[in-house]
């Protein structure tokens, strides 16, 4: 029986810690509008001003554009994803169909799963009055939704939720930055989550299709994507 660490000698974490901070920076520049839809993502220019290697970038890239957030298109290079707008119409409604589901199991989820719901409300609230930027500000958003679905206690539709969330995540920082007020939404999920504290789920159920049909309206036209 080997004790050494000869089956794993091929793993190497020579790179990671650099381009993870490149993709971090990229992604904060994205989220916080420095950097908008088609704009072209040029290695030299990015490696110039991160100050890291070209090879770096051409990796940080691909990240990017796994996670859609970056488009490749041959002759064209890399640029920031350009959303279209069925796309984000489609996105939505099968995010509500996730999210409404996991609000209707309030009753039947544990309650490990109902105070995860707590939690998110209570970390946006911080955020909120923190004055966190706006990539913080969307991420503590979404994972109010994300506790939502969690609400379903399925990882399998978690990371279904997680993964059209990706989609969007650019219209919903964009959305996140044109709000009116932070603290209205932090209200309105309150609310929300008294309805279910309260036992009407179907009226909480009500109060979140409104509230992602205003998001998928709002986000189309902070995209000027709207028609």
């Amino acid at each position: 029986m080997s004790t050494g660490g000869g089956d794993f000698e091929t793993l190497a974490l020579a790179h990671s810690t650099t381009v993870d901070r490149a993709v971090d920076e990229l992604r904060r520049a994205l989220f916080d509008g420095e950097v908008r839809a088609g704009t072209p993502l040029r290695e030299i220019a990015l490696a110039d001003a991160l100050g890291v290697s070209r090879s770096t970038i051409r990796e940080a890239l691909g990240v990017l554009v796994a996670e859609g957030l970056a488009t490749r298109e041959p002759h064209r290079g890399v640029h920031v994803t350009e959303l279209d707008p069925d796309a984000v119409h489609d996105v939505c409604a099968a995010r509500a169909v996730l999210e409404v589901a996991g609000v209707r199991r309030w009753a039947e989820a544990g309650e490990e799963s109902r105070e995860a719901c707590r939690r998110a409300l209570e970390a946006f609230a911080e955020a909120v009055t923190g004055g966190a930027g706006p990539a913080e500000l969307t991420a503590a958003h979404l994972s109010i939704h994300r506790a939502f679905v969690g609400l379903t206690e399925s990882s399998r539709l978690v990371a279904l939720a997680e993964a059209l969330t990706d989609e969007i995540r650019l219209a919903l920082a964009r959305f996140d930055r044109v709000r009116h007020s932070t603290s209205e939404q932090v209200h309105d999920h309150g609310a929300l989550l008294d309805l279910l504290d309260a036992g009407e789920v179907e009226a909480a159920a009500r109060q979140l299709e409104h509230h992602l049909a205003h998001a998928e309206s709002s986000m189309l036209y902070a995209l000027d994507l709207a028609r």
